[in-house]
């Protein structure tokens, strides 16, 4: 198995892994701000398609700098997926968003407390990338349960409870839309002993 990561002392890392290919390497760095070193997004070329590993600031608490820092890290990110978009290249834009999309995606939103950033508005707004659509792969289109939560804090007894939130996406370009085949969220193994609070969401291409 192939694989590329960036990860740093801290919490952040993002990785891509490869079965039975030869990714190639194209940027460890969202472009749009030099002075930006933290692991928090890496792009390959994985049998013609562009797949990035990224891994949205967390932003609380809001308002405050980390929260400025997460909006202006979602306008780089569109900036660079336009370019996608407008070459009509096929990628698939996956990660921790840090974002839960719509009301379905965010279990009582008052249990969460004021100042969080994760159900935010403003970063809900990345539904377009300059201007051009990008299709989310919900898993509720293939499937009939809701919620679909892939975040389950430790605290608060949140994971028995079913107490989540949808952070975790893929988005793909129009160039791969209509070659989406499945989607779901791995929801066993955040119930597994030293789990991750996140469980894997993913999808299948034709």
């Amino acid at each position: 198995m192939a694989r590329y990561g960036r990860g740093q002392k801290t919490w952040n890392g993002v990785a891509i892994l490869a079965r039975n290919a030869d990714p190639v390497l194209i940027r460890t760095e969202l472009p749009g701000d030099p002075t930006d070193r933290e692991a928090r997004y890496i792009e390959a070329a994985v049998k013609g398609i562009i797949v990035t590993s990224l891994y949205l600031p967390n932003g609380n608490p809001q308002p405050g700098p980390k929260f400025d820092y997460k909006l202006a890290w979602f306008e780089r990110l569109k900036s660079h997926a336009a370019k996608f978009i407008t070459q009509d290249i096929p990628v698939v834009l996956a990660g921790d968003y840090n974002v839960a999309p719509t009301g379905l995606d965010i279990y009582s939103t008052k249990s969460w407390g004021q100042g969080r950033a994760d159900p935010a508005e403003e970063p809900r707004r990345f539904q377009v990338a300059g201007g051009a659509r990008l299709d989310r792969c919900d898993p509720r289109t293939f499937i009939q349960r809701r919620p679909m939560f892939t975040f389950w804090d430790y605290k608060r007894n949140r994971w028995p409870r079913d107490a989540g939130l949808r952070l975790d996406h893929l988005l793909v370009s129009p160039a791969l839309a209509s070659r989406l085949k499945k989607a779901d969220v791995d929801r066993a193994a955040r119930g597994q002993e030293g789990a991750s609070d996140h469980a894997p969401a993913w999808i299948v291409l034709k």
